[in-house]
């Protein structure tokens, strides 16, 4: 009898495990092939996981971030970090009660910071990829983004074909370095050259002084340049991936990445995630379900 109720005890404890999406939908960011619980559900099942306590109780909410990533979240000519994920931010620690306190980072090291407790979650414009996914504990992704390159107005490159041979600009540690340097473009009989740069700023910096003949990155942030700052740039009409943002919790912090989770949910239902969303961009460009 001991035996049958054992194993009544884990069958429940395991269709409790679920990734908490909008009005109750169960919902994963991680490849087909992590399917199995996270230990940070199981431990959250099993009513032990105090990221959420934690943070209500200390009052604060660390976020990390590049803060030159324009215009998700970036310092701006006062000195102060501004964007649109800082301005959802603000609004999901109000409805918590906590502040937000912005606390840039070398996004290189973006999971070491995250894993030993120096940042809350990472916030800034994150694609979610495989390995991100194995890492961390993502939400639900919340707004679209291709990877694009970027050449000067008045370059002759007009396609991604162009580019054979050419250097390249991209971000250290991103997900953008990763695509290229895993694309044909590098693996070609006359492969580009790839230069790191620590920011997507210098990257451009780059591009403008002529060292470098493209930069590959986000197209919100490529579109911000051009629209918003008056760049001289032009988008090449074809890229290599589309990918979606999300947020990076630690494994075990499910009640955390849950709350914070349902808070956006209900910001897109009473239309406050669309305000802040045309605000920076125009339009709701956001991918988030509002909650039932």
């Amino acid at each position: 009898m001991k035996k049958v109720r054992f194993m009544a005890a884990i069958a429940a404890a395991a269709m409790a495990i679920t990734f908490a999406g909008c009005g109750g939908a169960s919902q994963q960011t991680a490849p087909e092939d992590t399917a199995a619980p996270s230990e940070g559900a199981e431990t959250a099942a099993a009513g032990t996981d105090e990221s959420l306590q934690k943070i209500l109780d200390n009052g604060k909410l660390i976020l990390g971030l590049d803060a030159t990533f324009e215009p998700m979240g970036y310092t701006n000519e006062s000195d102060e970090i501004v964007g649109f994920d800082i301005d959802v931010a603000e609004e999901v620690c109000a409805r918590m009660g906590v502040e937000l306190v912005k606390q840039p980072i070398d996004w290189d090291t973006k999971e070491q910071d995250l894993a030993v407790g120096r940042i809350d979650c990472i916030w800034n414009g994150m694609s979610i990829n495989p390995s991100r996914a194995e890492q961390m504990n993502l939400s639900d992704p919340y707004m679209k983004n291709a990877m694009v390159f970027v050449v000067p107005a008045s370059s002759d490159v007009a396609a991604m074909g162009d580019l054979t041979g050419k250097n390249i600009a991209v971000q250290n540690g991103s997900s953008a370095q990763e695509i290229l340097e895993a694309s044909e473009l590098c693996t070609s009989e006359t492969p580009v050259s790839v230069t790191a740069m620590a920011t997507n700023v210098e990257a451009l910096q780059q591009l403008e002084l002529g060292l470098v003949d493209a930069v590959f990155l986000d197209s919100v942030v490529a579109n911000y340049q051009i629209t918003s700052a008056g760049k001289d740039y032009k988008v090449l009409p074809d890229g290599l991936e589309e990918e979606e943002y999300a947020i990076g919790f630690r494994k075990e912090d499910q009640a955390l990445r849950d709350e914070v989770q349902k808070i956006l949910c209900e910001m897109k239902a009473d239309g406050k995630l669309g305000e802040i969303s045309t605000k920076w961009f125009g339009s709701d460009i956001t991918t988030v379900e509002a909650a039932q």
